[in-house]
């Protein structure tokens, strides 16, 4: 997926619009949006600027020549970069894409019900991803 593909869905998805929504307010059909935001085909630089001024961003945003959506000040640009990585929207894709969300894997009276050997599994990958980010978070200072 292209970058300004990447960057309409997420905005779209940020403020919970609907592709007939934007689609709607920017003059095209539901089926150009979802190629635009899926990389399949590229809007003009006309279009391009419809979706800036319609989510209130540069149209250099859009293209991922900056990950500020206003402009280039340094530190609003790294605030944006951090609000655009939603963990937890990333732990429900996970959790969809392996049919968790069937399991209950949100549901804490499923997790009461987990044997001895699968507690013993999340305890070896819940060390693995806290010493990862451990050491991040070392690396940061």
């Amino acid at each position: 997926m292209s970058m300004l593909g990447k960057r309409l869905k997420y905005l779209r998805e940020k403020y919970n619009y609907s592709q007939k929504r934007v689609a709607d307010s920017i003059g095209i059909s539901n089926t150009q949006l979802s190629r635009y935001e899926s990389g399949d085909r590229n809007p003009d630089p006309e279009l391009i600027t419809k979706f800036a001024d319609f989510y209130d961003v540069t149209t250099d945003y859009l293209h991922g020549r900056t990950d500020s959506p206003k402009g280039s000040n340094d530190q609003y640009e790294l605030i944006k970069t951090d609000e655009m990585y939603d963990s937890l929207a990333e732990i429900t894709k996970l959790a969809k894409k392996y049919g968790l969300e069937q399991l209950g894997f949100f549901d804490i009276e499923e997790w009461k019900n987990l044997s001895p050997e699968e507690i013993k599994m999340l305890d070896a990958q819940f060390k693995a991803v806290a010493n990862m980010a451990k050491e991040r978070n070392e690396d940061k200072k």
